[in-house]
């Protein structure tokens, strides 16, 4: 079956992004993601009107991924959707639609979970990527979500540790927002971190037990630091922003990097593959470059497209749920909390 060609309609609808994927077997042919604008004035994602915007987006960005794979929907073999985890309302329109035209055009319907998606985006085929060796350490970050996960097989997958409160996207996300930056902030400290003193300014590391992580008592911290500065001088902010925004994110990136070196050490695997959206961060992406020196590891980081919110992900789930004839039934239901 491998050897045949399978066309694969992904959707991805478990935040604000809007996205329809086609594959062929292992490759992307369309990865198409409408964004929604309508947050940025609420700073934050707004899921009633996320699950609106999903309706709205659904059909032109599910029609311009045919379109742009240049194939027709009678061509597809299946169709693969987020079920989980997500905004609920987010979920049902993807969810939805998926049953809907599965039902339609009489082909299997296959249910993904994201967090498994975010790690098995490396295994895309893409000249520009190469895929991790079984068995490696999968560390997923993102606006919802902070895992470490051994992974064995596709479908193998053990989480060693996650967030126990905040996720690191979101630590990043409302740091900003302290600061005065417009949603979504998290890129923007990356942005001017590489113009700042990443030891200008220190801010407390949390202590968790094991592989877990901890982000709420930073922001708390970051909270505090900026008020008292600020009431001592109202334009610190304006004054040091490179100097904070690079003091923020050589906390979190060490916070992730010592628990990331506890998981190789308590594992042995040195191969190392991150995921989500937070992965596109250059200062993480630099600092697991120089491990590969320091520690041996060797890090596999997919595409910046791959990275965020996209349907290929899912695509690439529902291909190799397909091989192994995994599929859902139609009473199949999008779950708010979905683990692996």
């Amino acid at each position: 079956m491998e050897n045949q060609k399978k066309y694969i309609l992904a959707i991805e609808s478990s935040c604000d992004d809007t996205s329809a994927a086609v594959l062929c077997n292992k490759t992307v042919l369309s990865n198409v993601v409408a964004n929604q604008e309508i947050h940025k004035q609420y700073g934050g994602v707004v899921p009633e009107l996320a699950s609106r915007a999903h309706q709205q987006n659904i059909v032109p960005v599910v029609h311009q991924a045919l379109v742009k794979a240049n194939i027709d929907k009678k061509q597809l073999s299946a169709i693969a959707f987020t079920k989980g985890p997500g905004l609920l309302g987010s979920l049902l329109v993807g969810t939805s639609f998926a049953k809907s035209l599965a039902l339609g055009l009489n082909i299997p319907l296959i249910q993904v979970n994201h967090m498994q998606a975010h790690i098995l985006a490396h295994f895309i085929e893409d000249p520009e990527q190469k895929a991790p060796p079984f068995p490696f350490l999968a560390m997923t970050i993102s606006g919802g979500h902070t895992q470490i996960v051994l992974v064995k097989d596709y479908f193998d997958m053990t989480v060693l540790g996650e967030t126990l409160d905040d996720a690191v996207g979101e630590a990043f996300d409302k740091s900003a927002k302290l600061l005065g930056l417009p949603y979504p902030g998290g890129p923007l400290i990356d942005k001017y971190a590489k113009e700042g003193n990443p030891h200008a300014f220190e801010f407390p590391k949390p202590k968790v037990d094991g592989l877990n992580f901890s982000f709420s008592g930073l922001k708390t911290s970051i909270l505090y630091f900026i008020q008292r500065n600020v009431q001592k001088n109202p334009d610190f902010i304006q004054e040091n922003l490179a100097d904070i925004c690079a003091s923020i994110q050589h906390t979190i990136i060490a916070i992730l990097m010592q628990k990331l070196k506890a998981a190789v050490k308590e594992t042995g695997i040195k191969h190392i593959a991150i995921g989500g959206g937070v992965a596109a961060n250059s200062g993480i992406r630099g600092k697991l470059k120089q491990m590969e020196t320091d520690k041996g590891w060797t890090t596999y980081i997919p595409k910046f497209s791959y990275c965020t919110d996209n349907a290929g992900m899912i695509g690439i789930v529902g291909y190799l749920k397909y091989l192994g004839n995994k599929f859902a039934e139609q009473d199949v239901a999008a779950q708010a909390r979905y683990h692996i």
